[in-house]
């Protein structure tokens, strides 16, 4: 297992003990990056606002390992299969995107997602040759917009 990872693993294993989560961590590397899945008791409050606890773990693995990792890889967070079930949720998000686009000659714009999520959509569509995916915005208004060639 890549090395990074199991430290990422450590810190986060002290991070959810010490906010007194009854929360066990568990690591693999794959091809994404480090996949880091939470279980037990309290998976439930990592869930809560769309997954939000979630989104923090990862901006805080990445801000402490962010520069011992490719670039092309991630730290994931999940639990209770969060995460799988929303890139599914994506994915579909991203073909009905690109019918609207194709149907109406109109661009579409997405509402508010995390930059992971933006990146999901943009890996979706981007063997698409007649669309265009690009975001729009700055900060919290950062959208992500899908648009004919």
């Amino acid at each position: 297992m890549n090395e990074t990872c199991e430290k990422a693993k450590d810190l986060l294993s002290t991070v959810v003990s010490g906010m007194g989560f009854d929360l066990t961590v568990s690591s693999e590397w794959t091809d994404e990056g480090c996949w880091l899945n939470l279980s037990g008791e309290d998976a439930h409050f990592a869930l809560a606002e769309n997954g939000e606890l979630l989104d923090a773990f990862e901006v805080i693995l990445f801000q402490a390992y962010g520069r011992e990792i490719d670039r092309e890889h991630r730290f994931v967070v999940d639990a209770d299969g969060f995460r799988q079930s929303r890139k599914a949720e994506l994915h579909a998000m991203a073909r009905f995107a690109a019918d609207q686009v194709r149907k109406g000659g109109r661009p579409f714009t997405f509402g508010v997602l995390n930059s992971t999520e933006r990146r999901i959509i943009h890996m979706t569509l981007q063997k698409e040759e007649d669309l265009f995916t690009e975001s729009v915005g700055d900060g919290r208004d950062r959208r992500l917009q899908v648009r004919l060639q």
